[in-house]
């Protein structure tokens, strides 16, 4: 997991980050049980300028590694994420595949990527959209140090060009290459059900204060909330949900 201060603007604001202790606490919580590491990144490699900050997460390997971690797995997931207690073991359910979590958000943002970046950084080629994932959780194990490694090189190759891409058509980082990286790839890949990433909760109605989607799903990602200026609703929800599903007592009544 990253939880990087950027102490930027707009979706880099320190405000965004300042709930993510929910999410650490939660995952600690989750590992404790099934006798797994929690290892939080909290400095850039690069400055965000010059290497996103979603990218950077790729020199995984040699971040686990330089830190003497050992693995058999690894989870990436994002800091605005919130796990269930009761989360069953998603790394028994892998196949030792590279896993992913099934999308489920705005295809239109997601078709309107696929387009953009097939286009400017592909060469035209096309993916399948309806093979499309969220890169906020994602499983992988030692088989794919080499994929890892195409994703660094990849972007330092095409650097300038993802840059303005990122800065003109607001659709996405990494999230869209790595699809296209994937699929050219022909990774093989374990889908997991909606209810290991629950994202874009918003758009579904169930993003609502007596916290339904706790109900029907194990990983929760908050994002995409509308209207959610500073990152209050992100907080607000956050700690919300923390506070229910770990017994604390709600701050938020």
């Amino acid at each position: 997991m990253m939880n990087v201060d950027i102490g930027g603007d707009g979706r880099y604001a320190t405000s965004r980050s300042k709930p993510y202790k929910y999410s650490i606490a939660s995952w600690k919580n989750w590992c404790e049980k099934n006798d797994c590491e929690l290892f939080v990144l909290t400095d850039l490699l690069l400055p965000n300028e010059e290497m996103g900050i979603c990218w950077q997460r790729w020199y995984i390997f040699d971040l686990l590694e330089s830190n003497g971690i050992q693995y058999n797995q690894i989870l990436s997931v994002d800091a605005d994420t919130i796990i269930h207690p009761d989360t069953p073991n998603f790394f028994e359910m892998t196949d030792n595949k590279f896993t992913i979590v099934e999308f489920d958000g705005s295809w239109d943002w997601v078709c309107r990527s696929i387009e953009n970046y097939s286009k400017y950084l592909f060469n035209g080629k096309m993916i399948d959209w309806w093979k499309y994932f969220d890169s906020g959780f994602w499983i992988i194990n030692e088989k794919h140090k080499d994929f890892a490694k195409s994703m660094t090189e990849f972007y330092h190759e095409n650097k300038d060009t993802i840059l303005q891409l990122e800065n003109t058509f607001h659709v996405g980082t990494e999230q869209t290459p790595l699809n296209f990286m994937v699929q050219l790839k022909e990774l093989e890949i374990k889908h997991l059900p909606y209810e290991f990433n629950m994202n874009d909760m918003a758009r579904k109605e169930i993003l609502t204060d007596d916290l339904v989607f706790t109900k029907i799903g194990w990983v929760y990602q908050f994002n995409c909330i509308p209207n959610n200026t500073e990152n209050k609703l992100t907080s607000y929800f956050m700690e919300k949900t923390y506070n229910h599903l770990y017994g604390v007592e709600d701050s938020n009544g």
